[in-house]
């Protein structure tokens, strides 16, 4: 067992150079790999209580249970929303916005934004007096109408309705504000306004109580369709008969109405690598639908306002990436990036492994092959007969490397290698003592072979 560790020593100690090699190999690797997506992001969020920070805030719940921290900007709405998306130095990497306001951005700014897809329907609702009679957009120009709020996203809605019946902005009636949300519901329901334009999911508290008064009443788009064909941000969509209010039966028909949707939209700060994240987050907050978004309709890749995110795109395809639907993001996320940077490293370490072994067996070997450079050496002086007279010195020379050669330490399977060289070495050395011996001999030879020559006087 001891002389089995010991080769093993000699083993690894042989072949520590892939050491540094692969240490190389790993930095180098690293230096291309994206490092893991960070643990936290910035959402615009809408207005305190609206439908966009009621999802947020139900986003950053989801998020949490994967350790990931959602911090809620508050905002004046979807344009503000996008504004500070395409700040200098965005505060935010992600915000929800109303499907048609990317018309209003040029070509440069829409290319810095991408969409994680649509999130759910927020239908325009157009709510009037019951006294006035509306049967088409045109015959809101005698009444007081409210637009929405300036800069946001009902207004933008409106302004695209009105524009495709030829009503443009300088157009508009002096008896037209731009007023929204609950100052513009105040007014219409103290009959300060005839009509007006309000954007929100049919559970908004707003919407409903304006459904249930008994003095206003829910406009109904018969050209709905029309509508849908020109402004492909626009949905068609049916609300049934009582859907708002129950108790009060409204609306008190089928009505049809136009939905643009909110988008999560992402800017260049955002990872990618969070993308499955958040629309995984977004389906869960969504699993249930709304009054008018089935169940599983969404988050949805239709329809396409900003251009797509690629790997929201592969999310929609192929659903969440495998390690992530059994491990938690944090985890899944680095074991990805290990999984990336172990491919290559296989792929490099392959030919190195198969070049240990002739790599060991040429280093362990050249501890007994460099003592064969003296046995040469003094082969070839032997031959060449350039020895010098005196043999003592060199026997000396190759009987301390005799010597040495005995503190080398070789694996058990190169032992007849080593003990080769003994034999070698010593065959050399009584080689030169033969030799030594034989010049010994010459000259006691040469003086034992004269004979006194006899006295012939």
């Amino acid at each position: 067992m001891r002389r089995v560790l010991h080769d093993l020593k000699i083993m690894i100690l042989a072949n520590l150079w892939i050491v540094p090699v692969v240490a190389g190999l790993v930095w180098a690797l690293f230096q291309f790999v994206a490092p893991p997506p960070p643990m936290s992001a910035s959402m615009a969020t809408g207005t305190q209580g609206g439908a966009y920070r009621v999802f947020a805030e139900r986003l950053r719940g989801e998020l949490a249970k994967e350790g990931f921290e959602l911090n809620l900007v508050p905002t004046s709405g979807s344009r503000d929303n996008l504004q500070r998306l395409l700040a200098g130095e965005p505060e935010v990497q992600i915000a929800l916005v109303q499907s048609g306001l990317e018309r209003q951005l040029p070509p440069a700014e829409r290319a810095h934004l991408k969409s994680l897809g649509a999130i759910y329907q927020e239908p325009l609702w157009l709510f009037h007096r019951r006294e006035v009679s509306l049967d088409r957009i045109a015959d809101l120009l005698p009444l007081r109408l409210g637009l929405g709020g300036a800069g946001s996203g009902t207004r933008a809605a409106s302004d695209a309705i009105l524009e495709a019946n030829g009503i443009a902005a300088e157009r508009y009636p002096h008896s037209w504000q731009s007023s929204g949300g609950s100052k513009a519901a105040r007014a219409l329901m103290a009959g300060e306004l005839d009509a007006a334009f309000f954007v929100g999911p049919a559970e908004n508290a707003l919407v409903r109580q304006l459904a249930a008064h008994p003095q206003i009443a829910l406009a109904h788009f018969r050209r709905a369709a029309a509508y849908a064909a020109r402004l492909p941000f626009f949905n068609q969509v049916t609300v049934g008969e009582g859907l708002l209010d129950l108790a009060s039966n409204a609306p008190d028909r089928d009505v049809v109405t136009l939905a643009p949707v909110a988008t999560l939209v992402v800017n260049d700060e955002f990872n990618p690598g969070l993308v499955p994240l958040f629309l995984a987050a977004s389906r869960e907050v969504m699993r249930n639908g709304t009054l008018l978004d089935a169940a599983g309709t969404f988050p949805s890749a239709e329809p396409r306002t900003f251009e797509l995110h690629r790997d929201a795109e592969h999310f929609y395809d192929k659903g969440l990436p495998i390690l992530q639907r059994y491990l938690p993001f944090r985890i899944a996320s680095l074991a990805d990036r290990y999984i990336i940077l172990l491919i290559p490293l296989i792929v490099v370490m392959i030919p190195l492994l198969k070049a240990v072994g002739p790599i060991y067996q040429w280093r362990i070997r050249a501890r007994i092959y460099r003592w064969y450079k003296y046995l040469r050496e003094t082969d070839r002086k032997l031959h060449a007969g350039s020895l010098p007279a005196e043999l003592e010195n060199e026997i000396q020379r190759l009987e301390r490397l005799e010597d040495e050669l005995a503190a080398v330490e070789v694996p058990l399977s190169y032992s007849n290698e080593l003990y080769e060289l003994h034999m070698h070495l010593r065959y050399v050395i009584e080689r030169l003592r033969a030799l030594q011996q034989r010049r010994r001999d010459i000259p006691e030879q040469e003086g034992s072979s004269v004979v006194p020559t006899p006295d012939r006087s």
